[in-house]
């Protein structure tokens, strides 16, 4: 074995992703895994997801891997650190890649990682395995896109190395290689419905203050929709799954492949339920219209906020309006809505979470997620508040999702501001409907106003 790929992600170990139970596999390992299988190389996967951590220290033990790579993200980061510290206990070289590596490589390495990763993987293991095997972990200064230590312990951040411009030359995910059946059935057990996951394109060009793209960068790179509904068409046939998952950042981006994609699909026959993620101002009616042919059921849209003040904080360049109009499209047309909101960015009060609440009544999306803004490493955001952040931890003990700043509200006021969005909203969905449960209107009404009176409480910001 030249490589064994693994992540953090234990799903029975997890008591909030145990009550979700929406699992996916993680596709940049399988990507990585079928990339340098077809280089030759020798590459195993163990799959934490539906195993235990005691599963892996067991496998660690009696296998000796000479080199795992490990995906590390903020979900999974503390699982990472105690995998990558038992590992080395064993003997084994690690390497370490994924979103929240680019920016704390030597903090990685300084717990006990050999190489980190920065940018995609595929190519840059291709050249980094044999040059471990060859010369060891100090001298890897020939190979683009990595941090290691030399062998004066010096930090050696090496040449960046180029994006993959052809996405179509890569192969297919190496679902092979893990218990992707588990995946789909599992999904069909607690939903009703078996589900799976594919990527369209990578990186994104937007400027959203609180994103990072650490890994595939500001560009974007698009697969061919042929080979996009080559895979599509794959999955139907070995999984028979009953929806997708299109994990891109903005999955109609590019509206020129998305009629390309929905010719091809046309052309196949193919019709099948999915969901994915996009933009306002990356759609019309008619793009609308085109999903809704070919299946789709329920798209999520970043509106972030009713306050086009935030809004243009976080420079989304995207308009409240432009918000309301494609919403109201997508339930013309059948497609649910589902928003993601974001509570707590610098400069919010509280009248801009009226405002958000105004936007959430005016569109009814069928589903919204909340949370409270947190900057991530290498993003404007984290740049904007990095001298006013308040937590001081070691980094082994806290992921940039935990990290507080100066400026604005308490945790317990975001507390009780989430209870006040959810509340209000369904109280007015309640009273719109008309249907009579006048226990529950009373009961959010109650708790919107409980909520809403906290909010004014704890209105002190620290």
């Amino acid at each position: 074995m030249d490589i064994l790929l693994t992540h953090g992600y234990f799903l029975y170990e997890d008591e909030t992703e145990k009550r979700i139970m929406k699992p996916y596999p993680t596709l940049g390992i399988l990507y990585i895994s079928s990339y340098l299988k077809s280089k030759g190389f020798s590459v195993s996967i163990f799959d934490t997801t539906f195993s235990m951590k005691k599963d892996f220290f067991d496998f660690i033990e009696k296998e000796k891997p000479g080199v795992v790579g490990f995906y590390s993200n903020l979900m999974t980061k503390f699982n990472i650190v105690e995998q990558i510290r038992f590992c080395k206990q064993h003997n084994c070289k690690v390497i370490v890649g994924g979103p929240d590596v680019p920016n704390y490589t030597e903090q990685y390495i300084n717990i006990g990682a050999d190489v980190c990763v920065v940018g995609e993987a595929e190519e840059t293991l291709a050249e980094l395995l044999p040059e471990i095997s060859k010369n060891g972990i100090h001298k890897l200064h020939s190979v683009k896109g990595i941090v290691f230590r030399d062998e004066e312990g010096k930090f050696i951040h090496t040449e960046n190395r180029p994006l993959i411009k052809d996405l179509d030359s890569l192969p297919h995910p190496d679902r092979d290689a893990i218990d992707m059946q588990r995946y789909v059935d599992t999904w069909k057990t607690h939903h009703g419905k078996g589900s799976a996951s594919l990527i369209c394109a990578r990186g994104c060009p937007y400027t959203c203050t609180w994103c990072s793209r650490s890994v595939y960068g500001e560009t974007h790179r698009r697969r061919s929709a042929k080979n996009v509904v080559d895979e599509i068409e794959m999955l139907r046939e070995k999984y028979q799954p009953d929806m997708l998952w299109f994990a891109d950042d903005v999955f109609t981006i590019n509206q020129k492949w998305f009629y390309e994609f929905h010719s091809e699909m046309k052309k196949r026959n193919i019709k099948i339920p999915f969901e994915c993620i996009t933009r306002a101002d990356r759609l019309n009616e008619d793009v609308i219209q085109k999903m809704a042919e070919l299946g789709s059921f329920r798209i999520w849209y970043g509106a972030e906020s009713g306050s086009q003040k935030i809004l243009d904080a976080m420079q989304r360049r995207v308009t409240v309006e432009e918000i309301q109009r494609v919403t109201k499209l997508s339930q013309k047309y059948g497609i649910e809505v589902g928003f993601f909101i974001m509570l707590g960015y610098p400069g919010e009060e509280i009248s801009d979470i009226e405002e958000t609440v105004d936007l959430l009544k005016e569109t009814l999306p069928d589903l919204f997620l909340t949370t409270v803004a947190y900057p991530i490493k290498g993003t404007p955001l984290f740049k904007e508040v990095e001298n006013i952040i308040t937590t001081h931890d070691d980094w082994a003990n806290v992921t940039d999702r935990g990290l507080k700043f100066s400026g604005r509200f308490s945790d317990t006021f975001y507390k009780y501001a989430n209870r006040y969005v959810v509340n209000e909203v369904e109280n007015f969905r309640v009273q719109k409907n008309g249907n009579g449960n006048l226990q529950k209107q009373i009961s959010t009404f109650g708790k919107a106003k409980v909520s809403r009176m906290m909010m004014d409480l704890l209105a002190t910001k620290i």
